[in-house]
């Protein structure tokens, strides 16, 4: 229902945008290396460019986001929440000067990486075939991560988004660490 939520979100906002504000709350994107535009990295995630990039988000946003929450709201929400900062000041820090970037795919390569990574950091076998699995089907959108010569793509978000979601995976597995060894020596 999260996801859900999350997703018709998306598209109320696309809606109320292109309805009511002609397009033109996408200005409020993450507006590289200015300060106001860091307001950006709260609300970029949430704005798009029309439909067309709304709709090329949704699949991989309802995917990756179910799957990096199976374990739990709480760390899904932190998860969330790291990879979204990380992923929205690399936009701010390394993007072209004044540029406003917008979109919700920093996001969806951030659980990607997570979704891919985990399994490593916490040494489950169920966990590296989930990984596997996605490696087989979406491992293709990874050359994402790579700076890429259409200017309309923000490789930066990407990228900044799979590195937190890195971060995330190693910050989940080094929480998670003392419960399993507590864990283990009870046994």
């Amino acid at each position: 229902m999260v996801i859900g939520a999350f997703t018709a979100l998306l598209y109320v906002l696309e809606f109320v945008n292109l309805a009511f504000f002609r397009g033109t709350l996408s200005d409020y994107g993450i507006v590289s290396h200015r300060v106001t535009g860091l307001l950006g990295v709260i609300w970029a995630p949430l704005l798009h460019v029309g439909w067309q990039h709304l709709v090329s988000n949704t699949l991989p946003v309802v995917l990756f986001g179910f799957l990096a929450m199976a374990v739990g709201i709480r760390q899904w929400a932190a998860v969330t929440v790291t990879i979204w900062l990380i992923s929205g000041l690399g936009v701010w820090l390394t993007e072209d000067t004044g540029v406003s970037t917008v979109g919700a795919s920093g996001i969806a390569f951030g659980w990607l990486m997570f979704l891919l990574v985990r399994g490593l950091f916490n040494r489950s076998v169920k966990q590296l075939a989930v990984a596997v699995v996605l490696f087989f089907y979406w491992g293709s959108a990874l050359w994402g991560l790579l700076p890429n010569v259409n200017p309309e793509i923000s490789w930066q978000a990407h990228a900044f988004g799979a590195l937190g979601g890195l971060l995330a995976a190693w910050l989940v597995a080094m929480a998670n660490r003392p419960a399993r060894t507590a864990g283990s020596l009870a046994a």
